[in-house]
Formats: structure tokens, C-alpha cells, sequence
């Protein structure tokens, strides 16, 4: 009788414990797609950025000019 209460409260324990790591396994899964999507989105705005860091440089060359021309006048 007393094995049977073991084995009984040794596999009550190993279901709760695997329930456990189910649900473990489920959010991290669901906290890998939202990095995912996260990154995914991230990629658009680094494409923006490198535009918009290209356009600066040439806004930039274009006021040193505009400057040294006023500065020769």
C-alpha cells in the first residue's frame, strides 16, 4: 500500500512538473515571435535612418558651400 501512494504521488508530481514546463515552453515561444515581429520592424526604420543620415550628409556639404561662397563675398 505505501508503494502504491509513492508511485501515485511520484507520477502526480512528474504531470505537474511537465504541465509546468509545457507552459514554460508556450510563453517563451509566444515572446520569441514578438521579438520577431519586433526585429522585423526594425529593419524598415534602420533603412529609413540610413537615408536619412545620406540626406543630412548632403544637406550638410551643401551649407559648407552656401558658407564659403557668402564668406568670399
Amino acid at each position: 500500500m505505501i508503494d502504491r501512494k509513492i508511485t501515485l504521488a511520484l507520477i502526480l508530481a512528474i504531470a505537474v512538473e511537465a504541465a509546468g514546463l509545457f507552459a514554460w515552453a508556450g510563453a517563451t515561444g509566444e515572446r520569441l515571435k514578438d521579438v520577431e515581429l519586433r526585429v522585423v520592424a526594425m529593419i524598415g526604420v534602420s533603412e529609413r535612418l540610413a537615408r536619412v543620415e545620406g540626406q543630412l550628409e548632403l544637406a550638410a556639404a551643401q551649407l559648407t558651400r552656401i558658407e564659403q561662397k557668402l564668406d568670399a563675398n
